[in-house]
């Protein structure tokens, strides 16, 4: 009786310490979702008082955010990523000029087979725009992009390879269909950014039909994202798209490639260096001359950054 007194009392006590374990060390609910946030500032400034070698006084600040949303259930993978950049500078003597303006919008849906293998059938959306107007300073009387003007959507159905342990994704589709919008009349008329221009009479320069605000096309798409801690605190990030569409000119390839090294400093402080190339045959390169703007056809666009600033994530 004693026996079975204690072994009773011993599976109890068991019971409730087993009981207290699952309650302290397991969560009440399981998430799907993970979630990252990054805002960040970054400034430079410079000032001149009695410099035998001269310069002019600055300014400049760039705000940027990044916004990523991810769910991952066994063979279902759905990620969703918001990124915005907007810079300015102020010289002394010279107006506020814009330095950058990017809103992206980026969204992958995929589906597997089994758990093991990195192969997803995927739907891909990808947005992108601007803030505020562009122009081609000092010539500020007309832009020559605003919000809107353009945009560019992308949407399509591929194939997806991607590795969590690598950092590397890598996207393929062969049927995607890219639109250009450009909802301001002016730039629409001129044939910006490859929609089809207005047409006016020869003689009397007469509109007799108005440029056509948007674009369609159906192409393939390629992807790869990468990114790498190269040394210690330092991490190589690595975008590139190429677009090729079907029934024009294929085989001439959109290139939009982002390559940028992020040195943290400490939690809140960050350094990075970065360049940005584009090239799209339908997007018409001007130039000033005798203050007039002439279109001399595409060329490569270049952009490099180089910031140091502040960084929170939460």
């Amino acid at each position: 009786m004693r026996k079975a007194y204690l072994l009773g009392f011993l599976l109890f006590t068991l019971q409730q310490n087993f009981a207290q374990i699952i309650r302290t060390e397991l969560p009440d609910t399981i998430s799907y979702w993970k979630k990252s946030n990054k805002i960040g500032l970054d400034i430079s400034q410079i000032t001149f008082v009695n410099w035998n070698a001269g310069g002019n006084n600055s300014v400049s600040g760039l705000f940027k955010g990044n916004f990523i949303r991810e769910y991952s259930k066994k063979n279902l993978n759905w990620k969703n990523e918001l990124i915005f950049r907007y810079g300015i500078n102020k010289q002394e003597g010279r107006e506020v000029r814009k330095t950058d303006d990017q809103i992206q919008i980026n969204s992958t849906i995929g589906f597997r087979k089994d758990t093991v293998s990195n192969w997803f059938y995927s739907g891909k959306f990808n947005f992108n725009t601007q803030f505020a107007n562009g122009y081609s300073y000092p010539n500020t009387e007309f832009a020559i992009s605003k919000p809107f003007a353009p945009a560019y959507f992308f949407i399509g159905i591929g194939s997806e390879y991607s590795r969590k342990d690598l950092n590397l994704n890598v996207y393929l589709s062969p049927l995607t269909q890219k639109t250009t919008l450009v909802l301001d009349r002016r730039l629409a008329n001129q044939g910006a950014f490859g929609v089809d221009a207005a047409i006016y009479d020869e003689v009397t320069g007469e509109l007799l039909q108005n440029g056509r605000k948007s674009r369609t096309e159906i192409g393939i798409l390629i992807t790869n994202q990468w990114e790498k801690e190269i040394f210690k605190n330092i991490n190589l990030e690595h975008r590139a798209s190429l677009y090729s569409d079907y029934l024009n000119n294929f085989g001439n390839i959109d290139i939009d490639w982002q390559l940028q090294l992020n040195m943290t400093i400490n939690e809140y402080v960050r350094a990075n260096i970065g360049t940005h190339l584009v090239y799209d045959d339908d997007v018409k390169a001007k130039e000033e001359k005798e203050g007039e703007q002439i279109i001399v056809g595409p060329k490569v666009q270049l952009k490099q950054l180089l910031g140091v600033g502040l960084v929170y994530t939460f």
